[in-house]
């Protein structure tokens, strides 16, 4: 039997405490899927859901057991419908346990038979997302230590205020 695990979120755009996110649940799974799920709480989106798609491939060719897919909708029906045994959150603070937590307990709710794996995330991450990223990059402020850089350009593209 194959342990699968799901690793969502918006990823807008993905960031180096992403990836870690994902490399360490590369290592705990049989295969991870990285799941880029939108939230309905959130702003439009700076990238597509393709984009998006297309540099988390680029930053994971070479975790071998790593697949990127798109979802607009519940991801416990999502997590049910690919055999998955595990969704896999990162937190960075206390209070995003709050938040993870009720969604846990929600998607256990809807479907159990998942388990919710939340990963710490390391200490040079602890302050790190894609709001941030965003915030920085739109100001041209240095973002390279913050995303993969094979994708780097692609953000500043696309963020830095016209000036």
């Amino acid at each position: 039997m194959r342990r699968v695990a799901v690793c969502p979120g918006s990823f807008d755009p993905v960031t180096l405490g992403h990836l870690d996110i994902i490399r360490r649940a590369s290592k705990l799974f049989d295969k991870v899927i990285v799941l880029i799920s939108r939230n309905a709480g959130k702003s439009a989106p700076s990238f597509s859901a393709a984009e998006r798609m297309l540099m988390i491939q680029s930053v994971t060719k070479d975790i071998d057991n790593v697949v990127i897919d798109i979802l607009d909708g519940l991801l416990a029906d999502y997590v049910e419908r690919v055999g998955a045994i595990a969704i896999v959150k990162g937190l960075r603070a206390v209070s995003d346990f709050e938040y993870e937590f009720q969604m846990a307990l929600a998607n256990k709710k809807l479907y159990a038979g998942a388990e919710t794996v939340f990963l710490t995330t390391t200490a040079e991450n602890m302050y790190l997302s894609s709001s941030v990223v965003k915030q920085i990059a739109y100001f041209g402020g240095d973002i390279s230590h913050f995303v993969p850089e094979v994708i780097l350009e692609d953000i500043k593209q696309r963020l830095v205020k016209e000036r």
